[in-house]
């Protein structure tokens, strides 16, 4: 398979493409469970649509046993530096986020939430999440999360190294 170029509508978020290993386990932390350290693998892709495409997978920190995906696309719409998030979570959750894109960090926060009939509670009510490349070449990313019983509280933060473009 050819290389395709990278679709015009989506070369501001040129800087998120690639692989990402967290260089050292990611915190997670929330009033309601035990804090926690895991490792997370982040790949954007693209096939020359407007659209990345992206995929993230978290292990426990000792087994190394799969934790939570998330696998989405991210759109931009044209002319503006207002970016979408559409991700579905291996919990049953799928999300929309918006936000902008300012330089080489995403801020996004969530316009809509559904999730299957079953899933457990406290449910999530609310999500925000950057993406922040770092001066030293790092990506951090910041997730914030409200549920029916909590406000919005920060719960995982991570950094990763790129190990692919």
């Amino acid at each position: 398979l050819l290389p395709v170029p990278l679709n015009a509508a989506v070369a501001p978020l040129e800087w998120l493409l690639g692989t990402w290993e967290s260089d050292e386990p990611g915190e997670g932390t929330f009033p309601t469970i035990k804090p926690f350290r895991y490792t997370e693998t982040l790949h954007f892709t693209h096939v020359g649509q407007p659209v990345i495409n992206f995929m993230f997978n978290a292990f426990h920190i000792e087994t190394k046993k799969p934790l939570h995906r998330e696998s989405g696309f991210i759109r931009m719409k044209p002319g503006t530096n207002h970016v979408a998030f559409i991700n579905a979570q291996n919990t049953g959750l799928v999300d929309i986020e918006e936000g902008v894109l300012t330089d080489k960090q995403l801020k996004l926060q969530s316009c809509a939430l559904s999730r299957i009939s079953f899933a457990k509670e406290p449910q999530v009510q609310q999500i925000s999440r950057v993406f922040r490349l770092q001066p030293d070449g790092k990506l951090e990313q910041t997730v914030s999360m409200a549920t029916n019983n909590q406000p919005l509280t920060q719960h995982l933060h991570i950094t990763y190294q790129r190990t692919s473009s």
